[in-house]
C-alpha cells in the first residue's frame, strides 16, 4: 500500500485527526509487521500442520542371515512391534535376482529360515515388517542389475511377496558412489510407487545414508536430490549416526556427534528439497529424519554408544520430532557373555556394553509409540491368533501332523492346530500347545502357522553309508563327522564310547553336535 492511500486510509479510521507524516510512516510499518507476522505464524501453522500428520517411530535392525537367528516373531513388547528385517542383495550368481545377505534366495530363506511364516505370526501379534536394501557387505540389487525393467520386477518380487508398505534403502560404499546405480534406483522406485498409487496403494520409501559429524556427504547429498529429481515420493533420509571416525572431535562424545550429523542433516535435507522446486518447515522436515545408531561397541574402535547416550538421542529425538529412530541391530542388543572377553571387539551378538535387565531398544523407542506403517498410511492390525483349533492336513502342511506316539529330538518339527513347532529337545507324548507358565520350560517352540499354499517339504534321508555308523570302541577326533539314527552329527572334541543320543537330547555338554537341515543338503546335493 503506498503512503498517500494509506494516510487516507487512516483518516478513514481515525476521523477528525490530523495525522502527520512521521505517524503515517509508523503505523504503516506496524501494518507491514501484523502482516509479516500473520503470514509466519501461517507458515508456521503449515509446517506442524504437515509434520503432524505422521507419528514418529521405533523399528529395529534384524539382520536376517546372522547365526544364531534372532527370534523377532516372538517380540511382542511395545518397542518390538516393528522391526526392518535386512538386508536384500543381489544374488551373486543371478545379478537381477534379489536375495537375503547373498546366501539365501527367498523361496530358500522361506525352506531353510522359515522366514514367510515367522513373519506371518509377528504380524499376527500386531507387529509390522519392512525390508531393507543394501548394507555394507554386499552388492545392492541396483548396483549389478542394469537392465531397468528387471530391476523393477526384482524391487517389486520382495515388495509383494512380504506384503510390505514401507521399505529400507540402505545405500553405502560403492554403491552409494555409483551414480548411475542411484539414477536406476530411483527411477525404478519412483515406477513403483506411481504403479501402487494407481492401484490406490502407498508404499514408504527411507533412504538410509552415512553421515559423519558434518551430515551427508556429497555423494549422500546426491543420492537424495536423485530421489527427488525422480519423483519419488521420499518418506524420509535415516542418518546412520556411527562410525564417526576422524570426524569426531578430541573431546566430542558420541552422542553430541550424533545430534550435530542430525542437526546437519536437517539443514541438508532442507536444501535438497529446496533445490527440486519444494520448500518445507523445519518442523516437517525432522519428520523426514531418522536415526540410527550402532548399539554399544561400533566398528570405530574407542567409539561406544552407551545406555546414556541411548537416553540423550531419544531425548533429542522426542523434543525435535525426529521421525523414525532405529537401532544397529536386535541381534547386538544384549550384554556379552563371559565366554566373550574382549568387548572392544565387534560382535554381531552382543553389544559389548554392561546392560543389565535394560535394552537399547527400550530407551531408544521411550516416548515414541507409533509403528513403522503409520507414516503415510494407518494398516488394520493383523487379527491375533486365534486359540480356536485348525484342521491339520497332511496333504498340505509343511512338516508331519504331531503325534503322542513319535519321538521328536532337538530341530523336529511337526504342525499342530494349524501351528508349526520346532522340538528344543528330546520329547514324546508332549502336546506342541500345551500351556506352560514359563516358556522357557516348554519342550516346543512356535515358529508360525501354517501358511497358504504351503505343501509337504520333502523330508531329508541320509543314505547308508555317508558317513560311518557311530561305534562305541571307535575314537574320534574333533571335526569327525558319524551317521546315528538316520542322522549326521559332528564331534566337537575327542571322544570314545560316549553316544551322540546327548546331543539329539538338546544337551549342549554333549561331545556331539546335530548338522543343520541346510548342512544336510548341502551335503547331499554335492554327493
Amino acid at each position: 500500500m503506498r503512503l498517500a492511500h494509506l494516510g487516507d486510509f487512516l483518516s478513514q479510521l481515525f476521523p477528525g485527526r490530523r495525522l502527520s507524516a512521521v505517524r503515517v510512516l509508523v503505523l504503516g510499518l506496524v501494518v507491514s509487521l501484523l502482516g509479516a507476522g500473520g503470514a509466519l505464524a501461517w507458515t508456521e501453522f503449515e509446517d506442524a500442520n504437515a509434520a503432524s500428520a505422521g507419528t514418529p517411530f521405533f523399528a529395529g535392525y534384524v539382520d536376517v542371515t546372522a547365526t544364531p537367528s534372532y527370534p523377532f516373531e516372538s517380540s511382542t513388547t511395545e518397542t518390538g512391534r516393528s522391526v526392518v528385517l535386512s538386508f536384500i542383495v543381489a544374488d551373486p550368481a543371478n545379478p537381477c535376482q534379489p536375495s537375503w545377505g547373498a546366501a539365501y534366495g527367498l523361496d530358500d530363506a522361506q525352506t531353510t529360515l522359515d522366514l514367510d511364516r515367522r513373519i506371518a505370526r509377528f504380524e499376527q501379534n500386531g507387529g509390522d515388517v519392512s525390508v531393507s536394501f543394501g548394507g555394507q557387505a554386499n552388492s545392492e540389487l541396483a548396483t549389478e542389475c542394469t537392465d531397468a525393467a528387471d530391476l523393477k520386477l526384482a524391487y517389486e518380487q520382495v515388495i509383494d511377496r512380504y506384503k510390505l508398505t514401507t521399505i529400507d534403502l540402505d545405500i553405502e560404499g560403492d554403491s552409494l558412489a555409483d551414480t548411475d546405480a542411484g539414477l536406476r534406483r530411483a527411477e525404478a522406485i519412483a515406477s513403483i510407487q506411481a504403479d501402487r498409487r494407481a492401484d490406490g496403494k502407498s508404499l514408504n520409501v527411507w533412504l538410509t545414508l552415512p553421515v559423519s559429524t558434518a551430515g551427508l556427504a556429497d555423494a549422500g547429498i546426491a543420492a537424495v536430490d536423485q530421489m527427488l529429481a525422480a519423483r519419488v515420493n521420499l518418506t524420509g533420509v535415516n542418518a546412520m549416526t556411527m562410525d564417526f571416525g576422524d570426524s569426531l572431535g578430541a573431546s566430542q562424545s558420541v552422542l553430541s556427534a550424533s545430534v550435530a550429523a542430525a542437526q546437519a542433516t536437517h539443514t541438508q535435507l532442507g536444501d535438497s528439497y529446496e533445490r527440486s522446486g519444494m520448500t518445507l518447515g523445519p518442523k516437517t522436515i525432522w519428520r523426514k529424519i531418522g536415526l540410527t545408531p550402532m548399539i554399544g561397541q561400533s566398528d570405530v574402535g574407542g567409539e561406544v554408544f552407551g545406555l546414556d547416550n541411548a537416553e540423550g538421542l531419544n531425548a533429542f529425538a522426542r523434543k525435535n520430532g525426529v521421525g523414525r529412530m532405529s537401532a544397529w541391530s536386535l541381534n547386538r542388543d544384549a550384554s556379552c557373555g563371559v565366554n566373550y572377553p574382549d568387548v572392544t571387539r565387534v560382535s554381531d551378538n552382543c553389544s559389548g556394553v554392561v546392560q543389565g535387565g535394560t535394552s537399547f531398544a527400550q530407551l531408544l523407542a521411550r516416548g515414541i509409540t507409533g509403528q513403522i506403517d503409520a507414516v503415510v498410511t494407518t494398516r488394520t492390525a493383523t487379527p491375533r491368533a486365534t486359540t480356536t483349533p485348525m484342521p491339520d492336513n497332511p496333504a498340505t502342511s509343511p512338516y508331519p501332523i504331531w503325534s503322542k506316539d513319535t519321538a521328536y529330538v532337538i530341530g523336529d518339527r511337526a504342525v499342530w492346530h494349524g501351528n508349526v513347532y520346532a522340538a528344543k529337545w528330546w520329547t514324546v507324548g508332549d502336546q506342541p500347545d500345551t500351556p506352560i507358565a514359563q516358556a522357557s520350560s516348554a519342550p516346543w517352540d512356535l515358529i508360525g502357522p501354517v501358511l497358504p499354499g504351503d505343501r509337504p517339504v520333502p523330508p531329508i534321508v541320509v543314505p547308508e553309508g555317508t558317513y560311518p555308523a557311530w561305534s562305541p570302541t571307535t575314537i574320534y577326533e574333533k571335526g569327525d563327522r558319524v551317521l546315528f539314527d538316520g542322522r549326521i552329527l559332528e564331534t566337537k572334541w575327542w571322544n570314545q564310547g560316549e553316544s551322540p543320543q546327548a546331543a539329539l537330547d538338546g544337551s549342549s555338554s554333549a561331545p556331539w553336535s546335530l548338522l543343520k537341515n541346510e548342512e544336510v543338503r548341502k551335503i547331499l546335493a554335492g554327493k
